[in-house]
């Protein structure tokens, strides 16, 4: 009976440290949020993180198309040479990278 007892107590005890755990993560959520719509709002430094954010990831972006089309149509030219398709490859990789790169539409 004992041994159920203390079962049941360390199960109790892990319960209530993962909700004050999860409590505190709350808190700390509902504080940082309400501290975005708070003044003052520093216009300059969020234009400039923006700009750094976004501007300056297009290379990386470019990058990382670029390379994607290469595998795609390195690996879509083996197949389609199968079938006397090669003409078609450039269509193919088009297409696919910007459908899955380009911004999706709403459904």
């Amino acid at each position: 009976m004992n041994a159920l007892l203390d079962f049941v107590a360390l199960l109790g005890r892990t319960l209530l440290g993962a909700c004050e755990t999860a409590g505190n993560l709350a808190l700390f959520a509902g504080s940082a949020l309400s501290h975005v719509f708070r003044p003052p709002f520093y216009w300059r430094q969020f234009t400039r993180a923006m700009v750094e954010i976004g501007f300056f990831s297009l290379p990386v972006v470019a990058l990382t198309a670029v390379f994607t089309g290469m595998v795609l149509a390195l690996q879509s030219s083996t197949g389609l040479s199968r079938f006397s398709a090669d003409s078609a490859v450039a269509s193919l990789v088009v297409l696919s990278v910007t459908r899955e790169l380009g911004p999706s539409s709403p459904a």
